[in-house]
């Protein structure tokens, strides 16, 4: 199965005489470094996700959002490739850094049949509706480690993780998606992995956590 994902720079508000540009190419670090992410490459689950970021002087992304996104994992894989693009980019002296640029990435599948745009809006919606319980799951372990009493009690966890389908087979995907993204020089990005496995109550990511997210 193939995949393709294209980025286009634009500037809100009035026309720069140049553009930022990265390093290498735009369209050969995207290619190098996305990993399409894993439900919505199941599910077919394609669209646009615009992001909007700064850049300082030294080409540094110091500022990035989801303007519009999908409401998927779609989201944080373009979030997280314009994040780990910087240092790259070669800015215009002009080039003002407060400027928000918007960029549109496109993700689409080539090769996705099998799932109707009705199942493909269930799966999107399904999404969506897992993010508040997943939310309530680490905000529990986050609130034991805070020593802070949860809202919830234990066995309302375990309930909501089988129904989420998060086990040690889910968390140690995770960790490798994480150790990934470590070669990749995108340590942000595996520590939110890493972190994730640890506020799912697993200790399977603490010699990383201690090693690489301090």
């Amino acid at each position: 199965m193939r995949s393709y994902l294209f980025i286009f720079l634009i500037f809100a508000g009035f026309q720069l005489k140049a553009q930022p540009a990265l390093k290498g190419g735009l369209g050969s670090f995207v290619q190098n470094n996305k990993i399409y992410p894993g439900y919505s490459l199941a599910n077919c689950i394609q669209g646009v996700v615009q992001i909007a970021f700064k850049l300082d002087r030294k080409g540094n992304v110091y500022y990035s959002e989801v303007r519009k996104g999908m409401g998927t994992d779609l989201d944080d894989e373009a979030l997280r490739l314009i994040r780990m693009s910087s240092g790259r980019w070669i800015v215009p002296s002009d080039h003002d850094t407060t400027t928000a640029i918007i960029a549109p990435i496109n993700f689409s599948l080539s090769d996705c049949s099998g799932k109707s745009k009705q199942e493909i809006k269930a799966a999107i919606d399904a999404y969506r509706a897992t993010n508040d319980l997943t939310n309530t799951v680490l905000n529990y372990y986050r609130a034991l480690e805070q020593g802070k009493q949860p809202g919830v009690n234990a066995g309302r966890i375990a309930e909501l993780k089988t129904t989420l389908g998060i086990d040690d087979k889910y968390l140690s995907k995770r960790l490798e998606d994480g150790k990934k993204k470590l070669k990749q020089k995108d340590n942000q990005g595996a520590c939110e992995d890493f972190k994730f496995v640890k506020y799912m109550g697993s200790k399977l990511a603490d010699e990383l956590l201690a090693k690489y997210c301090r």
